[in-house]
């Protein structure tokens, strides 16, 4: 078996567990009342807040530039407001409610982390290339990190009642583009760190967008409690707590 497939499937392999590990995480609670489901989101939230902020930008500034990384945002955020009014299956909007709505943003969400995926995959497959003990302790780093993001997808589907295998095969099938980054990133050898940075801030730019458009206000609208409050609190927390770790 060759380097380039190795690598793919290693990404593969690292893309899916991680993600798919964070969805089965969040399915362990069964029927869930609003107040908890408002928690979920909001926690939901602020774990997405916590990568973004602590992790992708930092990592997009490192490998390019504040302005590069500025402008990768902002690209990441006009893409999904396109999308946004533009795709039918994400065109409902201020009168969505319920069920829809919460598909609506578990789509744009694995959208999101899908496009964080490949830039991740692409680093892995060069590193690989480089040294396998190399790629295979990035992989071993990406999974890790990819756990909280799974859970954060999971979260609005499981608002939205989608069948548990479902929401399941959903947050492993984002993970899948990392191992398509891991093939592209091992056939060229190299790439360019300022095509990464600007793939992870638009990445982060485009979860930003949907953390304060939908899963905060999502979580608010669920239950009049503090729910939805304490569970962003909480999933930032627990974001920065999981990242100190790994």
């Amino acid at each position: 078996m060759d380097d380039v497939l190795q690598a793919t499937l290693v990404g593969l392999f690292a893309g899916i567990l991680g993600t798919g590990s964070g969805g089965a995480i969040a399915l362990m609670v069964k029927n869930p009342r609003n107040e908890l489901l408002s928690f979920i989101l909001g926690f939901s939230g602020g774990i997405m807040l916590a990568i973004v902020l602590t992790d992708l930008v930092p990592e997009a500034v490192l490998l390019g530039t504040f302005k590069t990384a500025i402008l990768g945002m902002l690209l990441g955020i006009v893409f999904i407001l396109f999308l946004d009014f533009n795709l039918p299956v994400l065109k409902a909007r201020e009168n969505t409610r319920g069920t829809t709505r919460f598909i609506r943003t578990g789509a744009m969400l694995g959208l999101s982390i899908a496009m964080h995926n490949l830039p991740e995959g692409i680093a892995m497959g060069a590193g690989y290339i480089r040294s396998p003990s190399l790629g295979l302790s990035l992989a071993l780093t990406f999974a890790v990190h990819n756990i909280p993001e799974g859970v954060a997808m999971a979260g609005p589907l499981h608002a939205a009642k989608i069948p548990a295998w479902r929401i399941f095969f959903f947050a492993s099938l984002v993970g899948v583009p990392e191992g398509i980054g891991a093939f592209i990133g091992a056939s060229l050898g190299s790439i360019s760190p300022l095509v990464l940075s600007m793939a992870l801030s638009f990445a982060g730019g485009a979860m930003l967008y949907i953390i304060f458009s939908e899963l905060i206000p999502g979580a608010q609208e669920l239950s009049r409690g503090l729910e939805g409050t304490i569970g962003t609190v909480f999933g930032i927390l627990s974001g920065l707590i999981f990242l100190a770790l790994v």
